[in-house]
């Protein structure tokens, strides 16, 4: 009907000006544009899923970007059966498990206080109203009122959570005294916020090296947390998010090896709509993967998963292609190096050829919108294909919290400027 009272010209015309939009954070059907300042990638558990029945979990993230309104994604994206979210709330963290007094917020979920999540499936909490400063602490708690596997999770979170000592419903308490303490993420995967300015999110989409392994626990020195303080250090840039997608294990072209549990994620292929595409406000992609492609076979994966330099940076250009579909600016990272790897069988001279190969391509191939090369930047000047010591975790293919500093400092702000 609509081709039949405009002509082309004027479709075409009408579809360009609506395409000037795509870059910016989308709105809702109440006007409302939304930006995510926290997220993390859903993974599977490793083994046997630990199991929340009649409990509560009151889990602790650290913002990126500020906002006035805040709502909360909450998945069971591996899970067999049903969750039910028996009720869930929101607050600003003081210290431990003990929140702000006057920041606490019953959330709700389409108007009810609790919500079934279906195999598979996720909701998003209704909006509410909370001042979420930058680069602070929010807790989100969660009682689960019968039995819960947790098939989603986020294992190294590298953030210390808690689980409520006793039964029943302690999502209202100031602090949960007796708590023990998780290191992982289950079920929640994303934290957006609302702003009166515009805003837009830049996903750091990866492995363990963007998850942050090796970097101490509870203190945000990954490198995306030290990408998110400059940004904030930027009056023109501290409307940008920053979302670590980044997932242990994590491989291009390739998913977890059978047994494992989803522990390392789909691959990035596979997972590239859900965990990047789909982030509210997202506008800028930094994809730091391929090193487990290189390295995996031979030693956790078949010897028949083994990929080449040219099928890997296939894999990487269909990561630009699908984000510019969306109006999203995609940055290539070279990988870092890996000689002398501790992890048995996963480094080799041949393994080693191919990453250069992979990490040329990546500078001169003009396929992404911008390059950051890690590699330069973490080397060994005088053993280029080893990292620098002081920039080494300890086995001597995870950077130490120096390089997670270092490679935050190395991505060129310029990317997120206005075209």
């Amino acid at each position: 009907m609509l081709a039949s009272i405009m002509n082309r010209g004027s479709l075409r015309a009408l579809f360009a000006v609506a395409l000037l939009w795509l870059p910016t954070a989308r709105a809702d059907d109440e006007g409302t544009a939304w930006v995510g300042t926290w997220a993390t990638g859903p993974a599977g558990p490793g083994g046997p899923a630990p199991h929340f029945n009649n409990q509560t979990v009151r889990y602790i993230v650290h913002t990126s970007v500020a906002g006035d309104h805040v709502r909360v994604r909450i998945s069971n994206t591996f899970g067999s059966d049903p969750i039910t979210i028996g009720s869930a709330r929101l607050a600003r963290r003081a210290s431990g498990s003990t929140i702000v007094a006057g920041t606490d917020r019953p959330l709700r979920f389409s108007g009810n206080a609790s919500a079934l999540i279906p195999a598979g499936g996720l909701v998003l909490s209704d909006p509410v109203a909370l001042n979420v400063p930058a680069l602070s602490d929010l807790a989100v708690s969660i009682y689960f009122p019968g039995d819960a596997a947790a098939d989603t999770m986020h294992i190294f979170a590298l953030q210390t959570s808690y689980i409520a000592a006793g039964h029943g419903d302690s999502t209202g308490a100031t602090s949960l005294p007796g708590a023990t303490t998780t290191s992982a993420w289950h079920f929640l995967t994303g934290v957006d916020v609302s702003r009166e300015e515009d805003g837009a999110a830049v996903v750091a989409f990866g492995d363990s090296i963007t998850d942050g392994a090796f970097s101490v626990a509870d203190a945000n020195h990954r490198w995306p947390d030290v990408l998110a303080r400059r940004l904030q250090g930027s009056r023109e840039l501290s409307g940008i998010g920053v979302l670590n997608e980044g997932v242990i294990g994590n491989r291009i072209l390739h998913p977890s090896e059978t047994g494992n549990f989803n522990l390392f994620a789909p691959a990035g292929l596979a997972r590239f709509d859900r965990d990047v595409l789909a982030q509210a406000g997202v506008r800028f992609v930094i994809a730091l993967l391929g090193i487990n492609d290189i390295g995996h076979p031979g030693d956790g994966a078949p010897l028949t998963d083994e990929v080449t330099a040219e099928q890997i940076e296939a894999g990487l250009r269909q990561f630009v292609v699908r984000a510019h579909e969306k109006g999203i600016k995609v940055m290539g990272a070279t990988m870092l190096p890996f000689e002398n790897t501790t992890i048995p069988g996963f480094y080799s001279p041949q393994k080693e050829v191919k990453r250069q190969a992979v990490n040329q391509w990546i500078r001169t191939s003009n396929a992404f919108d911008a390059v950051v090369d890690f590699d330069a930047a973490l080397r060994d000047p005088t053993h280029p294909t080893r990292l620098l010591p002081a920039y080494d975790g300890g086995d001597h293919l995870h950077p130490s919290d120096l390089g997670h500093q270092v490679m935050g400092n190395t991505i060129p702000l310029g990317f997120f400027e206005d075209d």
